[in-house]
């Protein structure tokens, strides 16, 4: 190769070995880094979260770097799959009035709680899964999991919401119109705590944005890339994301880029400093 090119062998080698720049041992590193937060996200960051992460740890890099280290190293985040709503809003119950109007920053937490519904399907069939979260820090209180969906599936997330943290006077729960919500029992459990019910319009999606958002964030970062064979093997991959990973480790840009339970221990921090 050295006749071909026309150069010596010694010179080939000192080229060969000569020192790294600074600037490509920086490049390493980085690339290391990036890596890491990636893999630390069990795969779901993009380029945004992946600098705040850094950044947070002191390393001083831009996310135009970020992107570029990550494209050229195929890196890629999860993609979204679309989800659709599953509660019954026929039915002859009592509804109630809106009181969030997607209004979604609150100043506490345990002033607004919001509740949902999804679906996942397992070789056994379909496996329901009923949310609480607190809109403060999006931290997931309550959740329950049945092979129906029913109002004894809300009503176990909602009492598993009122263990993990206590209801604040007035606070306000929001969910959409279905039959379960909308459910005499479940309707008097709220009133039990002194609760406020609201309820979204109808048919407006966009009025449960956030927790209907957490259950689009689980399917396109773990249920979709899953294949289970029963509804036990998915309440156990479901509990790890959610105690393991989304509550405890999974940053957010609606929490100044930090977990949930570390923005919740944020704000008391800050009561008691004051």
């Amino acid at each position: 190769m050295c006749e071909v090119l026309g150069v010596s062998k010694s010179g080939y080698y000192a080229w060969r070995d000569r020192p790294k720049s600074n600037q490509k041992k920086r490049k390493e590193k980085l690339t290391i880094l990036v890596s890491r937060a990636y893999l630390e996200s069990r795969q779901n960051y993009g380029s945004p979260k992946i600098t705040r992460q850094l950044n947070r740890q002191g390393i001083q890099v831009s996310e135009k770097t970020v992107t570029r280290i990550m494209q050229e190293n195929n890196i890629r985040s999860k993609t979204v799959k679309k989800y659709k709503a599953t509660t019954n809003s026929k039915h002859s119950l009592p509804v109630y009035p809106n009181l969030v109007n997607q209004n979604f920053t609150v100043d506490r937490p345990g002033d607004v709680w919001v509740g949902d519904i999804t679906y996942i399907w397992t070789k056994e069939g379909w496996l329901y899964l009923a949310s609480i979260m607190d809109l403060y820090s999006r931290r997931l209180l309550g959740w329950a999991m049945s092979h129906r969906m029913t109002k004894e599936l809300v009503i176990t997330a909602l009492k598993r919401a009122i263990v993990a943290q206590t209801p604040s006077p007035c606070l306000i729960h929001h969910s959409d119109r279905g039959s379960q919500y909308a459910s005499l029992e479940y309707q008097s459990l709220l009133r039990q705590y002194g609760m406020f019910t609201s309820m979204s319009r109808k048919g407006n999606c966009y009025d449960n944005a956030c927790i209907e958002s957490f259950h689009g964030i689980i399917k396109r970062e773990l249920i979709f890339h899953e294949s289970y064979e029963t509804r036990e093997q998915a309440k156990r991959s479901i509990f790890d994301y959610i105690v393991n990973f989304y509550n405890s480790r999974r940053i957010h840009s609606a929490n100044d880029y930090m977990p949930p339970i570390a923005y919740e221990k944020s704000y008391y921090n800050q009561i008691k400093g004051r």
